[in-house]
């Protein structure tokens, strides 16, 4: 059977959240063994219920337009055994166990930052996201932001415009456009840029959504850079985000009397560094290397080579992997699935793991 649809069958499990998700997969190895385990074991990590649909096996009815969707051109599913899994998203608390993308792979691991701010911008704040943007993408940064209207949907169109494009992270499974006045803007970015969503296919917009997926925004980029912000604001919460997970924060002041600049002022109150012009930012995080050109071959070095030191004839498990190499334990956990699809190691009793070749 496809492996995919272990890795989409798990992801529809109601109930079943990406941390437990991860769990499973460091104590029973990849998707596919996971639905081999006898419920037992299964019940020690999850829920009566979410043991049960596991033990049921993959409902190929659901699967089916998932597998149909990415049978298409230009529409994939990454997991944590990809190895052009986003180096960046690894190292933070939360990455998604599986993702679905639209458009270009390479934008996954290129040099990204986020661009952020008010749906109901000033046209100022317009220009600013657009301006900001552009100059950034023509010197090789991919702008990552959230296809909502306003400031993120200015903020794409600066990233088309330049050469480093953009990565549109959404609320909704990539079969939805929303809000649909971003239609056009949608369709655009999955021809020159991606779309991205840890969201199933036919996943409706959700209020619970848009937090949960802030912290991909923030989590695939360098830094993050909030054009405008009310004091309420959604992206001040990308902002923490960002903040929490080690990267770089960034805002634009503005008029000490308008309301659009107060989430603005308090994040620069908090520590973000006051940016007048995209040079200000370029200074801080460095002008990276020009971006891959689309369809470029990988670099022949596999993305688990920092762990392969690390292992030897001697059995050894995952949080002793992650003292010796420094890597955090689900970072260890996505190369040792990669790793084991490669036939570099092999799955022994007691979560261990030991090397083959």
């Amino acid at each position: 059977m496809d492996d995919r649809v272990f890795w989409i069958a798990l992801g529809l499990i109601p109930g079943l959240g990406s941390a437990t998700y991860r769990q499973l997969l460091q104590a029973f190895g990849e998707p596919e063994r996971i639905y081999a385990t006898p419920r037992p074991l299964l019940g020690s990590l999850v829920k009566s219920d979410i043991a049960q649909a596991i033990g049921d096996g993959p409902d190929e009815a659901s699967i089916r337009p998932t597998l149909e969707w990415l049978d298409l051109p230009g529409n994939h599913l990454v997991t944590l055994a990809d190895p052009d899994y986003p180096r960046l998203l690894l190292e933070t608390p939360d990455p998604p166990p599986a993702f679905y993308l639209k458009g270009r792979r390479d934008l996954l691991n290129a040099p990204s930052l986020a661009v952020v701010g008010s749906r109901n911008a000033t046209p100022q704040g317009l220009r600013n996201a657009e301006s900001f943007a552009h100059a950034l993408s023509d010197n090789g940064y991919c702008i990552v932001s959230g296809l909502a209207l306003g400031i993120d949907a200015a903020a794409h169109q600066g990233g088309l415009a330049g050469r480093g494009s953009t990565l549109a992270v959404v609320g909704t499974g990539l079969d939805i456009v929303y809000p649909a006045k971003n239609r056009s803007l949608a369709h655009r970015i999955a021809e020159e840029g991606a779309l991205l969503s840890e969201f199933p296919l036919g996943t409706s917009a959700r209020a619970g959504n848009f937090p949960k997926r802030n912290r991909l925004i923030s989590g695939l980029s360098r830094g993050c850079l909030v054009v405008e912000a009310a004091a309420q604001s959604g992206s001040l919460i990308t902002a923490r985000l960002a903040a929490e997970q080690g990267r770089e924060v960034f805002a634009i002041p503005g008029s000490i009397h308008s309301p659009l600049a107060k989430g603005c002022h308090r994040l620069i109150k908090q520590g973000a560094k006051l940016v007048e012009s995209a040079q200000d930012i370029l200074e801080e995080l460095g002008t990276p290397s020009p971006p891959p050109c689309p369809g470029a071959p990988a670099p022949d070095i596999p993305e688990f080579a920092p762990l392969l030191p690390h292992l030897g004839d001697t059995p050894v498990d995952v949080d002793t992997l992650a003292q010796r190499s420094g890597l955090t334990a689900d970072k260890v956990c996505a190369m040792l699935l990669h790793m084991e699809l490669e036939g570099v190691v092999a799955t022994l009793p007691g979560g261990l793991y030991q090397r083959l070749a």
